[in-house]
């Protein structure tokens, strides 16, 4: 991918604060992209915007986003196409893991993962579509290799990265017009984690997962691909993308 693939476009980015999503936003501003950031951490925001403007001279608006809230997301893409004059790439990056065994796992858990998971890439999807289509642009989904093969460890969370990847994949042969990606990480060194447990830059050294900045190569990735057919995009533990694009 050249640096003029990107150049000028302008980018949301869900789940922006921190891990894969700020490291989504930078790469893709180095690039040139004009950059939406969103996420509920507004302070958070507000820090990479200033640093992402000083070091890459691009435009970098905060949202503060309730993914869960489908007015807010509309909003959200409302912004982003009222101050940067269209939308041309979405990333659905905003995820949760909560609790663990299913037979201790609170209905307040539960309900947050499916909440954040699956009801927040719908309403991202929904909101941004009709934008995407008017610019032939990309939705990319974050999704996990939790969502093509079994996870012991949070049964939970799995079933909402396999509904991730299977509205993706589906979404994709809907609408023809509009690039649509999911890119499935294993594990990845961030602040990703249940709160009961330590994050996972905690939990894997740099041998053993992904950093958030080989995610977001292989988002980037996504993003550049004019006319992409790319439908997902497979990141294994030593970070290297698979061989094939499915």
């Amino acid at each position: 991918m050249t640096e003029t693939e990107l150049s000028g476009r302008s980018i949301v980015i869900t789940g922006a604060s921190a891990g894969i999503g700020a490291a989504t936003a930078r790469r893709v501003a180095s690039a040139g992209a004009n950059v939406v950031l969103a996420a509920r951490r507004k302070e958070r925001l507000e820090e990479l915007a200033d640093e992402i403007e000083a070091e890459y001279g691009v435009t970098a608006l905060v949202q503060p986003t309730d993914v869960t809230d489908s007015d807010a997301v509309g909003a959200l893409i409302g912004a982003a196409a009222e101050h940067l004059g269209g939308v041309d790439g979405v990333v659905a990056n905003a995820g949760v893991g909560r609790g663990a065994e299913v037979a201790e796992m609170s209905d307040e858990q539960y309900r947050t993962m499916m909440s954040v998971n699956v009801d927040g890439a719908f309403f991202t999807a929904r909101e941004a579509i009709p934008h995407l289509v008017d610019s032939g642009g990309d939705l990319v989904f974050v999704g996990s290799f939790a969502g093509q093969y079994p996870r012991p460890g949070n049964p939970v969370y799995a079933a909402t990265k396999w509904w991730v990847r299977g509205f993706a994949r589906s979404l994709s042969a809907q609408e023809p017009d509009v690039g649509v990606t999911v890119v499935n990480p294993a594990e990845v060194r961030s602040e990703f984690g249940s709160k009961d447990e330590p994050p996972a830059s905690e939990r894997w050294g740099p041998d053993e997962a992904s950093s958030p900045d080989e995610v977001a190569d292989a988002i980037a990735f996504a993003l550049g691909q004019a006319g992409s057919t790319v439908a997902q995009v497979d990141l294994y533990r030593d970070g290297k993308m698979g061989d094939e694009f499915f």
